[in-house]
């Protein structure tokens, strides 16, 4: 692998680590901030910001990198995730928590401008196989900043923070010395109005083929976030697992769904079409995911996880099938869209999970495993009207 991918998974992995970081301390320190123990309405609004900047800048980041070029808009991310995580170190009140966690989501915004440079670099054929990777780094880091951020928390509860800090200023450093450039600014006149958010958004829908695209990212984010709200109440619920037995099985879903998005998606893509890929990928979620609605015997979790884990390969498949859709000058920009679509599922779908799983809770909580297969099911026709063509716009 050369240099510069190294250097970009390596700021994904970052991103994803500095998500998962706060989480096993975001209550305590509430608590220490706020002097009060009912913390839950802080964690839901913090969790919602982040989401919410993600949502706004993903597109500008994405654009401004077309505009000015990759590699200044990924060190201005870098750096400004170090400065910001040195800032969550020392916050000693809530407003700076929340300032803090906004830049968080602002800077983490770079994921788009990291999967154009990937696009850039990368021959179509290679491209399914890459975005595979990307996934699995951004699921190594999902893994290790829960890990991570509870051991140092134990420690110190502000010493995640200057670990992601002293992280992200290493590779800060690294990107200024060692990433070249792959998109070389546009020359003429800057027009501010492209910083728009929302003006990517009505450009990719302008685009004929582009909305069935721009629906199927949203959907598999969507059930991305089913996971999160559901899964550590339905063990509990249905087979008494403790806190123990749910890091477990999450850590073993992890470390499989790393290695499918490892070794799978460019085989897939070459044997069965990127079609094909994404078809694979939702029937062998729509199988395990209806298995685990019905079972009582929690061993059956971990027998079906090879086949829950074939919904790797999905996302990078229509990844690459995504950017032969889009001209060569305007990757940032859709990726930008790309990212803020998977923002806002992100704002909506814990809302939507929750509820669908305390209806049950009492009766059957296995359902709410059912009402992600239905989602998956609105993305089959959409994933079959597809166009494998460069989209005009």
């Amino acid at each position: 692998m050369n240099r510069p991918l190294i250097i970009i998974y390596t700021a994904i992995v970052l991103d994803a680590l500095g998500i998962g970081l706060i989480f096993p301390i975001l209550p305590a320190l509430l608590k220490e901030v706020t002097h009060s123990a009912d913390v839950a309405p802080f964690i839901g609004a913090l969790t919602a910001l982040y989401a919410a900047m993600q949502f706004i800048f993903a597109p500008v980041l994405g654009t401004l990198s077309d505009r000015i070029g990759r590699r200044p808009v990924l060190l201005i991310s870098l750096g400004g995730a170090a400065v910001n995580y040195l800032l969550l170190a020392f916050a000693p009140s809530l407003w700076l928590l929340f300032l803090g966690r906004a830049i968080a989501g602002l800077t983490s915004a770079n994921t788009a401008v990291a999967a154009a440079f990937i696009t850039d670099i990368s021959a179509e054929d290679t491209r399914a196989r890459r975005f595979g990777l990307m996934s699995a780094m951004f699921g190594i880091g999902f893994i290790a900043g829960p890990v991570t951020g509870g051991f140092l928390g134990d420690h110190w509860l502000r010493l995640p923070f200057i670990a992601a800090a002293l992280l992200n200023g290493c590779n800060f450093l690294l990107a200024l010395f060692v990433l070249p450039e792959t998109r070389k600014a546009t020359a003429g006149r800057f027009d501010p109005a492209s910083l728009n958010p929302l003006r990517p958004l009505r450009w990719a829908l302008s685009m004929t083929g582009m909305l069935p695209v721009i629906l199927i990212f949203f959907l598999f984010s969507f059930t991305g976030e089913a996971y999160g709200v559901s899964w550590a109440l339905w063990g509990h619920d249905v087979f008494g697992w403790n806190g123990l037995w749910i890091g477990l099985t999450l850590g073993t879903f992890g470390i499989c769904q790393t290695l499918t998005q490892i070794f799978l998606p460019g085989p897939a893509a070459r044997i069965l079409g990127e079609r094909g890929a994404i078809l694979t990928g939702i029937g062998g979620a729509s199988i395990a995911l209806t298995a685990m609605a019905f079972t009582h015997h929690g061993w059956m979790v971990f027998a079906v996880m090879p086949v829950f884990t074939l919904a790797g390969i999905g996302v990078p498949a229509l990844q690459s099938l995504a950017t032969r859709m889009v001209d060569d000058t305007q990757q940032g920009r859709f990726q930008g869209v790309v990212a803020a679509i998977i923002s806002l599922s992100s704002i909506i779908a814990p809302l939507a999970f929750s509820a669908i799983y305390f209806s049950f809770q009492s009766t059957w909580p296995g359902a709410v495993w059912l009402s992600v297969v239905a989602v998956y099911a609105l993305a089959v026709p959409l994933v079959l009207a597809l166009r494998t063509t460069r989209s005009a716009g």
